[in-house]
């Protein structure tokens, strides 16, 4: 028997009815039609079923054995319908699916999370994928589909003219050392001062070695001579503790090892005069709409900006 492949909705409403109320014609008013119009649709779904599947007594209508299953069995698909209909306004309006972003680490820290912690607080079933990585990394991604949205810079390799762009914060670099380091606490400490120490700094291309490089150059002053080449927090961590190396990040990921909840005992230079990245962008693919849950973490971020 393969008559509930072919029932309808209204059709499995109006058996489930019956098998609750055991009163045709109340079953037709909460089915939202006519008695003899339940009456006739009752009659043709017993047909194609191949049998009855109410005794008709003077007390009401009481289910045969064959309509106690294809109750019961309708009892789960309207549920089905109910949870199906449920989970896709759901999805429709953002409070649920999934959402995946990139990021490069200072807007990882100082927008992305900030902007997930405020979308889950009005949809807590978002899902979220964030990944941090280099621009050229996050980029591709974005455009082979594993990104709904990156913050970075665009490589020079892409054409913006593939990408929707939305200018983010500019980023500014913290130097990072030892709370006992020799300059730790003073104001005003110049790139002259730091030439001679140790370094440990993101590898060769990157946008904050770049910035660091820049600032010594543009003073006229040879860059930092003793470099360790890392872009692993955890190296940073170690090569600070205990000795007077100097460590570039992004000042929102300074924030959080200096001061808060997070705070490891690290201490953030007072320069003279800052150094800056050149600013990033929200970079959207052009011709791929935004699922409404990953819109809704965009909105989070712009509203952030």
């Amino acid at each position: 028997m393969n008559v509930l492949h072919r029932l309808k909705p209204s059709q499995l409403n109006l058996i489930l009815r019956i098998a609750e109320t055991g009163q045709l014609q109340r079953a037709a008013q909460m089915a939202g039609m006519s008695q003899p119009a339940a009456s006739r649709l009752l009659g043709e779904i017993e047909q194609r079923a191949g049998g009855a599947l109410f005794h008709r007594t003077p007390k009401g209508m009481q289910a045969t054995p064959l309509g106690e299953i294809v109750s019961r069995r309708a009892q789960v698909i309207l549920e089905e319908y109910d949870a199906l209909e449920r989970e896709a306004r759901r999805i429709t309006t953002g409070e649920m699916g999934q959402v995946r972003v990139g990021a490069v680490t200072g807007p990882a820290v100082g927008l992305i999370v900030p902007a997930v912690r405020r979308a889950k607080a009005a949809a807590p079933d978002i899902e979220m994928t964030i990944e941090v990585g280099p621009s050229t990394e996050l980029v591709r991604g974005l455009v082979e589909g594993r990104f709904d949205f990156v913050i970075s810079r665009l490589p020079a390799e892409h054409d913006s003219r593939d990408f929707r762009l939305h200018p983010a914060r500019s980023e500014i670099v913290s130097l990072l050392v030892r709370p006992g380091h020799p300059l730790a606490g003073r104001t005003k400490v110049t790139l002259e001062e730091l030439q001679e120490y140790e370094w440990v700094v993101q590898e060769i291309g990157s946008p904050i070695r770049q910035a660091v490089e820049s600032a010594f150059h543009e003073r006229g002053l040879g860059g930092p001579q003793r470099i360790t080449n890392s872009s692993s927090l955890l190296v940073v961590l170690s090569l600070l503790e205990g000795t007077d190396t100097i460590a570039p990040q992004a000042m929102e990921v300074a924030q959080m090892l200096t001061t808060g909840q997070a705070a490891l005992g690290i201490a953030s230079l007072n320069l003279a005069e800052p150094i800056s990245v050149p600013p990033c962008f929200i970079i959207r693919n052009r011709f791929r709409p935004l699922a409404a849950a990953s819109e809704r973490v965009l909105q989070a971020v712009l509203e952030l900006l």
